[in-house]
């Protein structure tokens, strides 16, 4: 088991460094080979009043005449001890872990994430435990009564929460419940969890709700294939005639044994969504980590979309190696393979 564990977690940090070499060969790498120079990239950091020579000065300074893999070690080593940024005017020092400084507002890349890490986590935990519950006993129930009027409406009601992408239902839900009938807080609202603990939860009644439809969906319709699957299995037929009761032989033989691959989708989906649920937060107007991906986009913030995409793959890689492990516990055969 403590082998199996600790195979796992160097793959997990080996993937980390594979992503971390990737993200930075596309946004410095790339750019050389298309003709990008030195002075183009410390440009960014300048005002558009900036001349050659300040240029050529301020990308002196920042290390871009260095060799590609140097800088890579550089940036790198900031993530883990930090470093000084010499901007002429003094020296800037960037704790660890140290993503750099934003090209727009100047602040601390690191600062900004953390800042917006609380919403993305919110809205993540409670839409995670609403689609998982729902989709699951919905699946379940479906499998059970195949065939009948509720399996056929749950399946119609899974395709079509399938089918509508956030920010139809959301705008939907923000036009009916909150701004028609005044039921749900609007849209840009946020309370934090410490401040009012009923009204964080009211504020994300709809992004819960709206984020949850589409998960839920396919929960519900992968539950109720793995069900139908597994109850046809022969120890299924060995545990009823051993006469154990209808719900033992459903939730204890059933269930589990169909929950498998569903380990593996909520882990790999909560881990994206702890990088940023891009549509239900720009939706909603929440600013998380989503939010804040597609602001530097826009704005073509080198340093914050870098970033971003190492907090999005570190979380994934993480949700992975999470998984792994409960695969390990739950079955004895994974250690093994």
């Amino acid at each position: 088991m403590v082998t199996f564990f600790i195979r796992r977690t160097i793959g997990a940090i080996l993937m980390l460094f594979v992503v971390s070499i990737s993200t930075f060969l596309i946004f410095f790498g790339l750019p050389r080979l298309a003709g990008a120079t030195p002075e183009t990239f410390a440009a960014r950091y300048l005002s558009r009043t900036a001349d050659a020579h300040a240029q050529q000065v301020f990308a002196e300074k920042l290390g871009f005449y260095d060799p590609l893999w140097l800088q890579y070690w550089n940036w790198i080593k900031a993530v883990f001890v930090g470093t000084n940024y010499d901007y002429g005017t003094g020296i800037e020092h960037c704790a660890a872990p140290c993503f750099g400084y934003s090209f727009r507002t100047n602040h601390a890349v690191w600062d900004d994430l953390v800042d917006r890490l609380p919403v993305t986590v919110s809205l993540t935990v409670g839409a995670s435990i609403l689609w998982l519950l729902t989709g699951v006993a919905v699946g379940v129930l479906s499998a059970l009564r195949k065939g009948s009027f509720f399996d056929r409406a749950a399946m119609t009601g899974a395709l079509a929460g399938v089918s509508l992408p956030p920010y139809f239902t959301g705008l939907m839900f923000l036009y009916f419940f909150s701004y028609q009938f005044d039921l749900t807080a609007p849209g840009g609202t946020y309370v934090n969890f410490t401040d009012d603990p009923g009204e964080w939860a009211f504020s994300l009644i709809l992004p819960w709700i709206t984020l949850a439809m589409l998960n839920a969906a396919a929960y519900a319709r992968f539950t109720r294939a793995g069900m139908l699957d597994t109850m046809g299995e022969d120890f299924i037929r060995t545990a009823r005639a051993k006469g154990l009761h209808e719900r033992v032989v459903v939730t204890k033989h059933g269930l589990r044994a169909a929950l498998t691959p569903i380990i593996t989708i909520f882990g790999l989906d909560v881990g994206l969504l702890l990088g940023g649920a891009i549509l239900t937060e720009s939706t909603f107007g929440l600013k998380g980590l989503g939010y804040f991906a597609i602001d530097a986009i826009n704005k073509q913030d080198f340093p914050q979309i870098m970033g971003v995409t190492m907090f999005a793959a570190f979380f994934v890689v993480v949700a992975n190696l999470i998984v792994d492990m409960l695969y390990a516990v739950v079955d004895p055969r994974v250690r093994l393979s």
